[in-house]
């Protein structure tokens, strides 16, 4: 089909999924959405499939097989599509094995081996051995995502591979599918080889035994097909050979695994060094005493307060016991064993949590380092090579070198102990020069890997990143064999073609190509992104930690929407920045702002801002949200939930002024006008309308006046408080004179103050603006007085401080504003330093507000909630409310099961004597419609513990 275009291209591709359909039992999905989620994977290429399959079985692969074989349309397998090399993209048919075939089929723990299908994601396979002891060795920092048919593909390794070597080294047998539809059993020996493939290997021994030589003592060579598995000494093993080709030669449904017997307690030993090469230099000293990783990165990639020793560059090095002393002693002898060789200080750290949280620094450098110190881009295309660990530390000088002489800047990080290096390069992957100027880095540092006797590719696999370049390694001859063992496998060159064998140009199909070059006319500032809203979306790379289902202790709260709908990718934070991205392209989605696409995929988007703080590279979906809200319904009229709950301040200071609270409430109370009122205004028949107060906060708020001893705070009017929760602002009061800080008014003319967040969260950016104009005009007598500002609802003083700034980026008072919000626990931090809290003494539960986690931060609310003895940890996650989406109707489903993955149950698990925590109204709006147990703002806590 690759020859048709236009409409015979649209004929033919509905005539193919037409017999897909009638031939598979999972999904066949052609449509605009499922093209464009599936373009990309986590490289710098981007490849428009014509469909995607979702198959059952099997069977279903088999029957897709023989269709595309006689329409001759490509195959590409797919897992989590985390592939950094563009192995995972492709023009024809994507197999996306993640949806059905996802499954643990058996589990041995004596003869420690399991049974998987391709789509089964790692940590479900290590949830599964870990009751036994038992876990898979390699171990990718995308473990949470990432599939066994794609570790399979790129025979992928991770931190333990000092301890426990790669995929192949870990994977006994495979049941493939050839293009041919021939299912074959492949382990050791020639038994379900295909035809002619032993009489070719055995016609070019010396070609194979010579080729890998210079690489036999490489423990990360993924480079190439591994046609030295097949050697008679190495027992002809097939399974394998077949791990690393990439999806190139066979598609994996089946596999047979070797498990490995986890240590029963671990400890980190963190080495701070003065720079990456003293790092580099000494990890290889380090393997002599057993170590399960010996991992590196510099202070590039750390963020601040992130707890690590001294230096400026670390290694990560695990140890492991059958008691938790005994793993300590380890990393203790790690550290005497380092004592000396340039370490500058050093850390163990035993417990479980403290391991989790610096763990999660070395795992989230795959994203973090997409941005450079000052906030430009980079890119990977170099992110994986290897060389003998013993080597690293002058490769690393001479790489530096390199980087230098192209005027080009990355930092290495990765797996130092096998001398495999990761790094993001900030390439100029947008002009023609930049380009030119990245082919030629390529060419050069390939020859520089092999110089120092490495190999391309150390864990990702080459895909087009790399193989163009695999002569420079291989030579002409080795390489020319790989294309000859393709075509006995694949004579009609169906499975990812360009990929690995007879590639593309490494410089061809970048993902940057279609995008607009001149900036597109926006709303928000977009700070960080010069105010380009391509460079904002193009933040995504790929790294998908959004498409975590299962999340574990202190995972936060990305991506809710995900997660609720059973992994539906058009919900992740990912598929919904690549509907974006293919939006501004205008190739696949191609009625721009107006695109029903990609609205549908952001309508369950619950703008809970998780993604801001969550995503490694800080992907702000929410404000992606709003943008395209603004654009999409400009000129339009809106859902008529924008009218109701878009608007809200103003139909609640209209109750006020009216005085009809009383009236409202009762008629709410009755049940054919809610259900009208409810279907009118677009709110979900499921939901009940919270009640109106009677009297607002500041109508019932006799202020103590600025004469007062003790410091000064404003007292933001928050439209929930001041209209629905008014009780939270007078504990707020009581609390804050308690502990001697003097409370005042901000200045409301007419009711008019507002942090604009329900226009920003229904995208009505215009009406935005002019709130937040308005509200600065009344406010500048605060602005002028110095004093800070405490927002005692989460989600508006996360609105104050990051949207008001981001949409009147040149209005100076926004900023001096948002310097000056302050949460109520940091508030009593700052300015009740020495004050004592009442003590409450009682276990807490409930969830961290998710705009308080991903833009506030809740240390200081940590630290009073210890110093007032309210014991234990609130969930991550978001409550599924979310301002108005739990409202609008058609998400209420969705809002309950964001609610029961994780806030409902720690409620209900709760004793009876806990304290429910809910500082956000949208929280404890949530827990009063389906909880059992209401939820209270720290103050109506703190406030209730004060003596009378």
């Amino acid at each position: 089909m690759d020859d048709l275009d236009g409409r015979d291209e649209l004929a033919g591709r509905d005539d193919l999924a037409r017999e897909l359909r009638a031939a598979v039992r999972g999904g066949v999905d052609f449509s605009v959405t499922a093209r464009a989620l599936n373009t990309m994977d986590a490289s710098n290429y981007r490849r428009v499939p014509l469909g995607v399959l979702t198959p059952a079985d099997r069977d279903d692969v088999a029957a897709a097989l023989e269709v595309c074989r006689r329409y001759g349309v490509p195959v590409v397998a797919r897992g989590g599509g985390t592939s950094i090399a563009g192995q995972a993209t492709g023009t024809g048919l994507v197999v996306d094995f993640t949806r059905h075939m996802n499954g643990l089929v058996a589990l041995d723990p004596e003869a420690r081996t399991a049974v998987v299908r391709p789509g089964l994601v790692l940590d479900r396979l290590q949830a599964a051995a870990a009751p036994y002891g038992l876990r898979f060795g390699p171990d990718p920092s995308t473990h949470s995502r990432c599939t066994l048919g794609g570790m399979i593909g790129n025979n992928s390794c991770g931190a333990h591979s000092v301890a426990w070597g790669t995929t192949a080294d870990s994977v006994t047998a495979l049941d493939v599918l050839t293009s041919d539809g021939t299912a074959r059993r492949l382990g050791r020996g020639w038994g379900d080889a295909p035809d002619g493939l032993r009489a070719l290997l055995e016609g070019e021994l010396a070609t194979v035994r010579t080729g890998f030589a210079p690489y036999a003592g490489l423990p990360r060579r993924i480079s190439g097909y591994a046609v030295d598995a097949l050697l008679p000494e190495r027992g002809a093993d097939l399974a394998r050979f077949l791990c690393g080709t990439e999806g190139t030669l066979g598609l994996v449904t089946e596999a047979t695994v070797r498990l490995v017997e986890a240590p029963r307690a671990t400890a980190l030993a963190v080495l701070g060094y003065a720079d990456e090469s003293a790092a580099a230099e000494a990890a290889a000293g380090l393997l002599p005493h057993g170590p399960l990783t010996v991992e590196g990165m510099a202070a590039d990639l750390v963020p601040d307060g992130s707890g690590l020793p001294r230096g400026g560059a670390w290694l990560f090095v695990e140890t492991g016991g059958a008691t938790p002393a005994e793993a300590r002693a380890a990393a203790a002898r790690i550290v005497r064993a380092a004592d000396g060789a340039s370490v500058v200080d050093a850390l163990v750290v035993a417990d479980p949590a403290g391991q989790r949280a610096l763990w999660r620094i070395r795992e989230d450098a795959s994203g973090t380092a997409t941005r450079m110190p000052d906030g430009s881009e980079a890119w990977p295309g170099w992110e994986d090579c290897a060389v003998p660990p013993a080597r690293l530390g002058a490769y690393l000088r001479d790489f530096r070198e390199l980087l230098g002489g192209h005027g080009l800047r990355g930092t290495p990080y990765g797996h130092f102990g096998d001398g495999c290096i990761h790094v993001r390069v900030d390439f100029d992957l947008l002009t023609p020069a930049g380009v030119a100027r990245f082919r030629r880095f390529s060419e050069e540092l390939a020859a520089l890997v092999v110089a120092h006797g490495g190999s391309l590719s150390g864990e990702h696999g080459d895909g087009q990143a790399r193989a163009e370049l695999l002569p420079k390694m291989y030579g002409p001859a080795l390489v020319g064999l790989f294309g000859r063992i393709k075509d006995v496998w694949d004579p009609a060159g169906l499975l990812n073609p360009g990929t690995l064998v007879r590639p593309a140009r490494l410089d061809e199909n970048l993902r940057f190509a279609p995008l607009p070059r001149e900036p597109v006319d926006v709303v928000f500032g977009y700070p960080q992104d010069g105010g380009d809203f391509s460079a904002a979306v193009r933040r995504c790379v790929g790294v998908a930690k959004c498409r975590v289902q299962e999340p574990g202790p202190g995972s936060g709260v990305m991506c809710p929407s995900f997660r609720a709908t059973g992994g539906d990718e058009t919900h992740s934070t990912r598929g919904r920045a690549r509907l974006l991205h293919e939006m501004l392209a205008g190739e696949v989605v191609t009625d721009g702002w107006r695109s029903t696409e990609v609205r549908d995929a952001l309508d369950l988007c619950l703008s809970c801002k998780g993604c801001r703080s969550d995503c490694p590279v800080g992907v702000d979906m929410a404000t992606y949200k709003a943008e395209f809200l603004h654009h999409h319904y400009a000129g339009r009229r809106r859902p008529a939930a924008h009218y109701s709950m878009g608007r809200l301040p103003r139909w609640l200071r209209l109750v006020a002024a009216t005085r009809t609270a009383g009236l409202v409430n009762s008629l709410a109370s009755v049940g054919p006008l809610a259900a009208l009122g409810k279907r009118l205004g677009g709110v979900a028949p499921q939901r009940e309308i919270p009640a109106v107060a009677r009297t607002t906060f500041s109508a019932g708020w006799r202020p103590a006046g600025p004469g007062g001893a003790g410091p000064r705070a404003a007292l933001w009017p928050d439209t929930f408080t001041e209209h629905l929760a008014p009780e939270v602002g007078h504990a707020a009061v009581r609390v804050l004179e308690a502990a001697g800080v003097v409370p005042l008014p901000v200045p409301r003319p007419r009711g008019r103050v507002c942090c604009g967040l329900t226009y920003v969260s229904t995208g009505q950016l215009d009406q935005a603006r002019a709130v937040l104009r308005r509200t600065l005009d009344a406010v500048r007598p605060v602005l002028d007085a110095g004093v800070p500002v405490i927002v005692l609802e989460p989600s508006c003083a996360a609105a104050l401080r990051s949207d008001l700034p981001e949409l009147l980026p040149d209005e100076p008072r926004a900023h001096l504003l948002a310097e000056r919000v302050l949460t109520f626990a940091e508030a009593l931090e700052r300015q009740a330093p020495h004050w004592a809290p009442p003590r409450v003494d009682r276990p807490v539960v409930g969830q961290t507000h998710c705009h308080q986690h991903a833009v506030l931060g809740d240390a200081a609310e940590r630290r009073l909630r210890e110093r007032a003895g309210l014991q234990g940890e609130l969930s991550g996650g978001c409550c599924g409310l979310a301002g108005n989406f739990g409202f609008e109707d058609g998400h209420y489903e969705v809002s309950v099961a964001c609610a029961e993955e994780r806030l409902l149950p720690a409620v209900r698990a709760a004793g009876a004597g806990d304290v429910v925590l809910a500082d956000g109204f949208s929280c404890r709006t949530q827990l009063a419609h389906l909880g059992d147990r209401p939820g209270r703002h720290l103050a109506e806590v703190l406030a209730a513990a004060l003596p009378d």
